[in-house]
């Protein structure tokens, strides 16, 4: 930002001024060289920011599942670790209620400290990152937002609540199962388990209600209109994921429970190695203890393909749509004082092989009058943009849905028909062959729709007709000039020419690969969080799962040292353990394609539409399935490799000194 004096010196632009701001409604035309364009035409920064909110309250929503989930297996984890205490407290007479009470307070006690320091924490965070993200907002989107923080006492109050009901719901079917088992049977593993059967078949009810619920969700979202239900979208994503999630510990005991049975009703060729029964059998013992890491790291698989999915997807059809956009070689914003010559000029010149003039303007979306029922009046603001149909473009500009062929819309639209964007057909519920009055400065200007086409990242609804229509019709100048170079012309030296004969600025005259490369360039910046958060998540779910593993490092010496004793080679038993990790991460992995590609699906046909009016296609890349199982089993070996680095160093003596001879 510098003196207007200065900027003019610098850019060599002399008395030449490119922009003016004037005041709402002081202006009825432009002056001489200039367009006016209104203020309307910007975002909204208002529906802007309220995405930002929406989308950083599902990161919130999605880390709190996950963050329920650690806290219930560290729960879990930790009282099963207290067992012979809780044992010998029931032999001396301390009632299951007064112990089950006191286990509970315990709970509120650290879920208060904690609460309070996740709270001033955040806090101390937000004050720190505030006034960046202000100025951010306000910089791209021209929202006003104050870089002082001022939390109410809601908030507090409801900071609190979140993470006290989180506690809550995590920590209360661990105290409900240790309250359901007799004092002789606390401390023993199989009890515990035996109490876990019981919970797998509440997990299977509470997830076939959770599925039951989804579908129901799916179905009232079919029959609503496109672009509403964006939260019952993200409501559906999230029953799916729950259904998923619960469904996981029952279908991983009952795979365990045939592959079992396969084993003992074996040949004696097979049935002579007998650690793969134990293999089997040990790993429905642990069960209890990796059911909740694995149902997290199945979150975060499904979410991760999904997501990934959806933005693999969505830069395949970014790009593709900029290739059939930017068709020119060349884009030219002229000063409307020199359209003319430089117009001219490019007829004479045999480098060139089609101009692509365009011009814009502003208007209303008076009345829709569709084929079988009576008019609507609308009123709504739209933008008119002018296009010219030459061979270049008519072969490559996309279109979604045509009245008849692609050639007939075509001939259609040069006749005068118009095009209109994927956001006003769903949004206004407008079909090919629907009439529209649109406000013109001369009357009404009354339109065909032959054909509606792809309009990504536009947040408005938009009407396409041959550019000499537009200028004619709403009385605009030209916009810009697409310049198609011939086979054998150089660009390069075109461009060379253009600026040098009429002092053109880089702004005015810009090469199509740069603007392609520029807006790569922000398509990856924009969904670089997107990626960090999935890291994140994976990252998350190893830590669960490693936390699980060491919390039960020593219970698994004490069972593996009676092997040891009786001759299985060390080696051997570690063999055995990463191949029971790996194998119920696989069949994690394997559940989670199907519930990440479901999450694709209401991504992108579902939640994209509804907040954005534009829908994507499905993509499903093999690489991405083959990484997510690839994801599963390196987590669980990476989460295991501690635990085994011990186990490994550790000596013989102290491995059957740790023998459970109980």
């Amino acid at each position: 930002m510098l003196d207007i004096a200065v900027a003019a010196q610098l850019l060599n632009a002399g008395n030449t001024i490119t922009a003016l701001v004037s005041a709402t409604g002081s202006l009825d035309q432009a002056p001489d060289g200039f367009s006016l364009v209104h203020a309307q035409s910007r975002n909204s920064p208002g529906e802007l920011t309220q995405s930002f909110h929406l989308n950083l309250s599902a990161m919130a929503l999605l880390a709190l599942i996950v963050g329920l989930f650690i806290v219930q297996a560290a729960l879990g984890l930790a009282l099963e670790q207290r067992l012979g205490l809780l044992r010998t407290l029931r032999a001396l007479g301390v009632p299951g209620r007064t112990l089950t009470g006191l286990l509970a307070l315990e709970l509120l006690l650290l879920g208060v400290v904690g609460a309070l320091a996740g709270l001033i924490s955040g806090v101390w965070l937000a004050k720190a990152l505030l006034p960046d993200v202000a100025a951010t907002l306000q910089s791209l989107y021209g929202a006003d937002v104050s870089s002082t923080l001022s939390l109410p006492w809601h908030y507090w109050l409801g900071g609190m609540s979140v993470t006290l009901g989180g506690l809550f719901i995590a920590g209360s079917g661990v105290l409900w199962r240790a309250s359901r088992i007799s004092v002789l049977a606390l401390g023993q593993a199989q009890a515990w388990r035996a109490g876990f059967r019981h919970q797998l078949h509440v997990q299977t009810l509470l997830g076939g209600a959770a599925a039951l619920m989804a579908l129901g969700l799916g179905a009232w979202l079919l029959s609503r209109p496109s672009g509403e239900g964006l939260v019952a979208g993200f409501a559906l994503v999230a029953t799916l994921m729950l259904a998923a999630a619960l469904w996981l510990p029952p279908l991983l005991a009952l795979a365990l429970r045939l592959m079992l049975r396969a084993v003992t009703r074996s040949t004696p060729a097979t049935h002579s190695w007998p650690l793969t029964e134990w293999a089997l059998a040990d790993l429905q013992l642990q069960l209890p203890r990796l059911s909740l890491a694995m149902m997290a790291l199945l979150i975060a698989l499904s979410a991760n393909l999904g997501v990934s999915s959806m933005v693999g997807g969505f830069r395949l059809t970014f790009l593709d749509w900029l290739d059939q956009r930017l068709m020119a070689d060349l884009y030219l914003t002229p000063p409307a004082a020199q359209f003319d010559d430089i117009n001219r000029w490019l007829v004479q010149q045999d480098a060139v092989s089609e101009r692509l003039i365009t011009a814009s303007a502003e208007s209303q979306l008076v009345e829709v009058s569709p084929q079988d029922d009576p008019p609507r009046s609308l009123g709504l603001p739209l933008s008119v943009f002018g296009i010219t149909p030459g061979q270049t473009l008519m072969a490559d500009w996309p279109l979604l849905a045509t009245l008849g062929d692609r050639t007939s819309a075509w001939r259609a639209f040069q006749r005068g028909d118009a095009f209109i964007n994927e956001q006003l057909a769903r949004g206004q519920g407008i079909a090919l062959g629907d009439r529209l009055n649109l406000s013109a400065p001369d009357g009404i200007e009354r339109l065909t729709v032959v054909a509606i086409y792809p309009d990504y990242g536009n947040p408005r609804g938009e009407v396409v007709m041959a550019t000499q229509r537009v200028r004619e019709r709403f009385n605009v100048p030209p916009l810009s000039i697409g310049i198609v170079i011939s086979a054998g012309g150089s660009g390069t030296l075109l461009s060379q020419q253009l600026s040098e004969r009429f002092n053109l600025t880089h702004r005015q005259l810009q090469d199509q690969r740069e603007v392609k490369a520029a807006a790569t360039v922000i398509f990856e910046r924009t969904f670089a969080i997107t990626r960090a958060l999935n890291g994140l998540t994976l990252g998350v779910a190893a830590l669960a799962l490693l936390a699980t593993l060491l919390a039960q490092a020593r219970d698994r010496r004490r069972r593996l040292a009676a092997l040891w004793a009786i001759g299985v080679p060390l080696r051997q038993l570690l063999t055995v353990q990463l191949t029971q990790l790996a194998g119920a991460a696989l069949f994690t992995g394997l559940l989670a394609i199907p519930l990440g590609i479901a999450i694709t699906a209401c991504l992108v046909w579902g939640i994209n539409v509804a907040a954005f009016g534009w829908r994507l296609p499905l993509h499903v890349f093999p690489a991405e399935v083959g990484l997510t199982l690839g994801t599963a089993i390196l987590v669980a070996l990476l989460a295991a490799g501690l635990p085994m680095l011990k186990l490994w160093r550790t000596p013989p003596r102290t491995l059957l000194a740790e023998e459970d001879t109980t």
